[in-house]
């Protein structure tokens, strides 16, 4: 817990300027005039130290900067994780390449991997297949990682523990897209943007509408579709026919 003005117990405190300029031995009180008059706050930084180291900086700023060096501190604590990978002699090849892709991702997030390859039953009679799935899971690695120690074969097992290079002797992560692509290719960029524009549009594009536009030339507006039957019976009325049979019946009578 960081102390800042008047949470700070102590009577005198030694006092650092915004600049890193000793200002000598000050009553806490003196100390935080000198805060206020600065217009900054007076911040407990060293609270085991006689007298207490403060300095003068805002309470804000300070915090943000103490985030950030915690942050860059614990992306150096990666390799201080292990992550375990399990193999087997008769290993699916799609299986191997999902355990390769995790272990890369793994070594270039600055973290151990340790491969365990498992016998089971009567594989161990024929621990060459195994040492071989090492071998290649070893080569197909080492653009990212290398071996602490040759393979060895511990119980039912063999175990191998791989350490990640350094950054700039490592390869980079084919699974990563890399953010330089899209600004020296900015065409893929706006291909991209046009391609889910007319998804969108299409989208919302109402089947009649489309089915209504599609048939008229440039320039004219889709007219209304008007459903048509077959069977209809007055789809197509005779009125000839009908004036001659009501003028007949009318000169019968």
């Amino acid at each position: 817990m960081v102390r800042v003005n008047g949470k700070i117990r102590a009577r005198e405190v030694r006092v650092i300027g915004p600049e890193g300029q000793q200002l000598g031995v000050l009553p806490l009180a003196d100390a935080i005039n000198l805060a206020r008059s600065r217009g900054v706050d007076l911040v407990e930084i060293a609270a085991t130290a006689v007298p207490p180291v403060c300095r003068l900086v805002d309470f804000g700023k300070y915090r943000y900067e103490q985030a950030k060096r915690d942050k860059e501190a614990r992306k150096h604590q990666h390799a201080n994780k292990v992550k375990e990978i399990q193999l087997s002699p008769q290993i699916d090849p799609h299986d191997f390449g999902v355990k390769l892709h995790h272990a890369v991702d793994f070594l270039c997030e600055e973290m151990k991997v340790k491969v365990t390859l498992r016998f089971r039953g009567r594989e161990m009679a024929h621990k060459e297949f195994g040492f071989q799935q090492v071998e290649k899971f070893t080569k197909e690695v080492t653009p990212f990682g290398h071996p602490d120690a040759p393979p060895k074969l511990v119980g039912k097992g063999i175990t191998v523990m791989f350490s990640p290079l350094p950054r700039n002797k490592r390869a980079k992560n084919p699974h990563q897209a890399d953010p330089r692509e899209s600004a020296e290719n900015p065409h893929l960029a706006v291909e991209a943007e046009t391609a889910e524009r007319n998804d969108s549009e299409h989208a919302a594009e109402s089947p009649a509408q489309s089915r209504g536009a599609r048939g008229n030339p440039p320039g004219e507006l889709p007219q209304p579709s008007t459903p048509e039957f077959s069977n209809n019976p007055f789809a197509n009325p005779d009125l000839d026919s009908d004036q001659e049979r009501s003028a007949g019946s009318g000169g019968g009578s």
